[in-house]
């Protein structure tokens, strides 16, 4: 049988031993203490007796001798050797007597320095004719100091007539002795009473405690294989009985609920996945609005370099053209053409699926591909953009399509706010956009500020929020925002805007490093 020495099972043999042994040690220290008084009392009752029939002896000896003086008592050999037996069988050992003036009759055993107490004592008890007690001494007893001897003086009566006094002194230590004794068979007794007591009442609790609750520990630990909770003629009207029934009541509603539950966890996991859904296509709708418009700037901006290729082309039909010149007017059309090129290979790489596996991406990087992708828009004709890329650590694990998405909405929306400030003071007055970036604890911070017409307080803590916009129908559809918001908040980062009105806005994204830089 297992045993571990933390279970309950030892818990309580152990509480159990330790209250089991302390009462019975605790009564046996009592019934101890009593025995002690009633010996000692006994004593008492004897030495007592002692002094009544040594008043006995001295009267029938005065009456037998009464030829002689006082004196006889000391000289007579017979009668002191009968009152050393008396004192040996009443347990005493000295004995000190006066007559009615006080002199001295008798005495016997050795008193040593305590003569002249007992001969005090003595004469006390005459003057008084009253019975003294008196301890003196201090020897271990059975469990704890008692009085080593114990003194007795009383008046010496015969037939109502005051012959004198007497004082007899026990050595108390034999008596104590004698209980020690006794006192190691009772101990013997109590230990094993206590083993007995002990076993019996494990044996009891076992039953009615310590065998339910490894039946509600094997329930627990075997939750799926749920056993019957009550057997065949088990009671349940005790508390354990009671604990079963409240246990099996608790199982069945958590079958019901854990039910409900997988179906409420089921359904969430469809409603996540489309809502997921729903995200992605409000990031790629988002995405595709973006890339129109920009499609509409390329559009006006690829008509420049058209005309002038055509232009070209028209020369060369000349016939009256150096070779140098034909080569020159190539080299020109070549690179008009490449020029159209790259903006529409920005623009395409732009528009295409954007694959969101997040992997390390540098944050600088973006921003000057993103700068450079807007730089041929219209819109950003009256526009200077600073860049004061001095973040020390700019790689974050992120998808880089997102995040240029993020940082072409910002710097749009910076651009159109700009505009407008410009329309509303009269003119198309050029605006400014300072792009900043610094690291602040294990993040990269990147401050997109502008010079626009700024943001109504009352409107600043809803410009995240899907389909707000401040600006007029149909030029934005809220959701650019609200799409940086989705991707940054993905990433376990922040996104936040401080604005004054009239002066412009400053949106501040917040990006945690990559693993390779914190």
């Amino acid at each position: 049988m297992r045993f571990p020495i933390y279970s309950l099972r030892a818990g309580i043999v152990a509480c159990l031993t330790f209250v089991i042994l302390s009462a019975m040690l605790l009564i046996n220290v009592v019934m101890v203490k009593f025995a002690e008084r009633d010996l000692v009392d006994a004593r008492v009752e004897t030495g007592r007796l002692l002094i009544h029939a040594i008043g006995q002896m001295v009267g029938y000896h005065g009456l037998t001798n009464t030829h002689r003086g006082p004196i006889s008592l000391a000289s007579d050999s017979r009668f002191r050797e009968e009152i050393a037996q008396l004192l040996r069988m009443g347990g005493f050992s000295n004995v000190l007597m006066v007559n009615s003036k006080g002199d001295g009759l008798l005495g016997l055993g050795s008193w040593g320095n305590r003569e002249k107490e007992a001969l005090l004592s003595t004469r006390e008890a005459l003057r008084r004719q009253k019975l003294s007690l008196e301890f003196s001494g201090e020897i271990w007893g059975v469990i704890w100091f008692a009085p080593e001897a114990v003194r007795i003086s009383a008046p010496i009566l015969f037939r109502g007539r005051l012959l004198g006094a007497a004082a007899i002194c026990a050595d108390l230590g034999p008596l104590y002795q004698g209980l020690r004794k006794s006192e190691k068979l009772i101990l013997a007794y109590i230990c094993l009473n206590g083993i007995i007591l002990v076993l019996f009442g494990i044996y009891l609790l076992s039953r009615a405690v310590i065998k339910p609750i490894y039946r509600l520990l094997a329930i627990t630990e075997k939750f799926e294989e749920w056993p019957p909770l009550l057997r065949d003629g088990e009671s349940s009207r005790n508390e354990i009985g009671q604990l079963f029934h409240s246990l099996k009541m608790m199982h069945k509603r958590l079958e019901a609920n854990k039910k409900e539950l997988k179906d409420n966890i089921s359904s969430l996991e469809k409603a996540n996945l489309e809502i997921k859904k729903a995200q992605d296509e409000i990031i790629k709708s988002e995405k595709m609005a973006s890339a129109g418009r920009l499609a509409t700037g390329v559009a006006h901006e690829i008509g420049n370099p058209l005309g002038i290729i055509l232009g070209y082309l028209e020369l060369l039909k000349r016939c009256d053209l150096r070779d140098e010149e034909r080569r020159d007017f190539v080299e020109r059309i070549e690179s008009e053409v490449t020029r159209i090129n790259q903006i529409i290979r920005e623009l395409l790489d732009f528009s295409r699926p954007s694959d969101a596996e997040k992997k390390e991406t540098r944050i600088h990087r973006l921003i000057v591909e993103t700068v450079n992708m807007l730089e041929p828009q219209p819109m950003m004709g009256r526009i200077e953009i600073q860049q004061d890329l001095g973040a020390e650590k700019d790689v974050v694990w992120a998808g880089g399509d997102q995040l240029k998405q993020v940082f072409l909405n910002i710097i749009m929306n910076a651009a159109d706010a700009m505009i407008d400030a410009g329309v509303s003071s009269g003119g198309f007055s050029p605006g400014a956009m300072a792009i900043k970036t610094y690291n602040e604890d294990d993040s990269i911070v990147i401050s997109f500020r502008d010079t626009g017409i700024g943001i109504p307080a009352e409107a600043l803590g809803r410009i995240f929020d899907p389909f707000y916009t401040t600006k007029e129908p149909g030029k934005g559809t809220g959701l650019g925002l609200s799409v940086c918001y989705t991707i940054i908040q993905g990433l376990g980062g922040s996104i936040r805007a401080e604005s004054v009105l009239g002066k412009g806005t400053d949106i501040i994204v917040t990006i945690p490093l990559g693993r390779t830089q914190k």
